[in-house]
């Protein structure tokens, strides 16, 4: 009784402790990228802008047409690649499920090969390969997984995608041009509002990585720092030659 007690505790912690994190980020991944993306490239421009000695209201106007260009030219973007993408999925499964109708035989022979070829017995994966054919809409299922690597229950909405990119990068395009909204008639305030956002994105994007929140956090500072470095530089010197 101890025995089946303690293998039973084993398998439960088993359970419990053997879990993975989501390699591919999951939805965190494209928000956080997506905020990052314009935090960077508003905060270089309006830096940029503040460099060549633009007034304040100049200042602000960039920030938030570059928010509003942009967030728009994302959206468009990704709407566009991830329809494009869902429009090749639905072709190709439409091939595989015209093959399915045409020749079942082949394709259940080609599935009992693949199960063989990952070392499952031939009498085994031609079995296995039968039951599983007997449903076409679960045959079209697996052979999508096992020869196109995809799910197709499970395919992107472009139109999420879409809102989802406008969102994102909309809010981190906001960060540097809120202090200015809110009253501030200096840069000092938006960069330093812009570099805490960049420690703040840098930090949660290790909840998809293997390193530590403050060297992530650290590392995005760094970089998105020396973007608006170089760019507030470079204003400087196409305003000295403007002048």
């Amino acid at each position: 009784m101890t025995i089946i007690e303690t293998g039973a505790a084993l398998h439960d912690a088993h359970r419990d402790n053997h879990t993975h994190r989501d390699v591919n980020g999951g939805w965190l991944r494209p928000a956080v990228f997506g905020a990052m993306d314009g935090l960077v490239s508003n905060f270089a421009l309006m830096a940029g802008v503040a460099g060549g000695a633009a007034s304040q209201q100049t200042i602000v106007i960039t920030g938030l047409s570059g928010l509003a260009a942009g967030a728009f030219s994302m959206a468009a973007g990704e709407y566009t690649s991830v329809a494009s993408q869902r429009e090749l999925v639905e072709a190709e499964l439409d091939v595989e499920r015209r093959e399915l109708r045409k020749h079942p035989a082949d394709e259940e022979k080609e599935l009992a090969e693949l199960y063989v070829s990952r070392g499952v017995e031939p009498e085994l994966a031609h079995e296995v390969a039968k039951q599983l054919s007997r449903d076409p809409e679960q045959a079209l299922e697996i052979h999508a997984r096992e020869e196109l690597g995809i799910d197709p229950g499970d395919l992107p909405s472009p139109m999420v995608a879409a809102v989802s990119s406008f969102g994102a990068f909309a809010l981190g395009a906001l960060i540097p041009v809120l202090p200015y909204l809110l009253g501030a008639s200096a840069l000092w305030p938006a960069v330093l509002l812009a570099l805490v956002g960049l420690f703040a994105c840098g930090a949660v994007v290790a909840k998809v990585t293997a390193r530590s929140w403050w060297f992530s956090g650290l590392r995005q500072l760094a970089l998105g720092g020396a973007a608006a470095g170089v760019t507030y530089l470079l204003g400087s010197v196409f305003g000295t030659f403007a002048g």
